[in-house]
């Protein structure tokens, strides 16, 4: 089979939020631009998710409206597998690509094959959920540090998330705010940020989402108290403000404090032409670029040296490095290998007598 057939590909996302996200929706804007490459590669797509439609192809909901304020029960994500589910009986796909949670426990005796991006750690009981699905996915990790968690789950390959690039505006000339743009979890590390930010003399402005009461207890016990006239909060940023944000900042603080599998903000920042400062730490090493499109530091103790540094940074190369390396084209181009070689796999060619 020719990698220029055209598919139809069942893309399934997770019930929680619309593709495109309104606001926070991690998964959901790389799927958002993982639809529309592939469209634009001629494929034939089929959106199932909650909500209203947002893409250029073919959509099926599950939900009116996504459940997104019951984020982290399990009674959604059980539903909509079910709902896909039925939906796929009725549906002449080549291929289906799960980023839902529960959806790939239907996937065993499907006549088509299944693969599913990873979009979590993979470690611990996610690890351990792979593991008894076998055979009956193939996996994709979204980075090589993600993929070497538990390198004995069923993977097939591994393909950068990624973005459409011209949706992010270019800046050359910054304003003199550092940024901090993501969940207010301690995984991130937003206090970390604020403290790097101060130590430096750079004003911060934090914006992410703050909805569910670990991320709010968070809020109230570590950032709330070290906000201030330099430490200032503005909300939860829907996608004109996230890039009008990351445009303008002089950089982008990423202090994970865990194996973080990807990171899209780090991408969206250096499409904007801002770098970032980041803790080494999961794919943070496989993203940025040390000295060109950012910094990596292995201790909270030299952020602020680099927060300093990245204005020296060239803006345009921070923008070209997300152009070469993770533009939607490319990423749909790697999921399109891996679709038409399981495909084969199945279907191999006969050999002629």
């Amino acid at each position: 089979m020719s990698v220029r057939s055209r598919l139809h590909i069942a893309m399934v996302a997770p019930p929680w939020f619309e593709v495109p996200p309104r606001a926070y929706g991690g998964i959901e804007a790389v799927l958002n631009d993982l639809v529309q490459a592939l469209l634009k590669l001629g494929h034939q797509v089929t959106l199932i998710g909650a909500g209203r439609p947002g893409t250029a192809a073919r959509f099926l909901a599950t939900y009116p409206e996504p459940p997104s304020s019951r984020v982290g029960e399990s009674l959604p994500e059980v539903v909509h597998a079910a709902h896909v589910a039925r939906m796929l009986e009725d549906l002449d796909v080549d291929v289906v690509h799960d980023h839902s949670l529960a959806g790939p426990l239907t996937a065993a005796g499907r006549p088509v094959p299944t693969v599913v991006t990873v979009h979590g750690a993979a470690h611990g009981e996610l690890a351990d959920y792979y593991r008894q699905l076998g055979d009956a996915v193939a996996l994709v990790s979204i980075s090589t540090s993600q993929r070497l968690q538990a390198p004995d789950l069923n993977w097939v390959g591994t393909v950068h998330n990624a973005i459409d690039v011209t949706t992010f505006p270019f800046k050359e000339r910054k304003e003199d705010y550092t940024l901090f743009l993501g969940r207010f979890s301690p995984d991130k590390g937003p206090h970390l940020a604020i403290d790097a930010a101060r130590a430096a003399g750079r004003r911060i402005l934090l914006a992410g989402k703050l909805t569910e009461p670990a991320e709010r207890a968070y809020f109230d016990t570590h950032i709330r108290p070290r906000l201030g006239d330099d430490a200032v909060y503005v909300g939860e940023a829907d996608g004109a403000a996230k890039r009008k944000l990351l445009a303008n900042a002089r950089c982008l603080l990423f202090p994970i404090q865990w194996e973080e599998p990807f990171g899209m903000v780090m991408i969206e920042s250096m499409a904007c032409g801002t770098p970032v400062v980041a803790l080494r730490g999961g794919a943070v090493p496989e993203v940025v670029e040390p000295g060109v499109t950012g910094f990596v530091c292995a201790d909270p103790a030299e952020l602020p040296a680099a927060i300093d540094a990245a204005g020296d940074l060239s803006p345009a190369e921070c923008r070209g490095h997300v152009i070469r390396h993770f533009d939607a084209v490319s990423m749909a181009r790697g999921y399109e290998k891996i679709y038409e070689q399981l495909i084969d796999d199945r279907h191999p060619t006969p050999v002629a007598a």
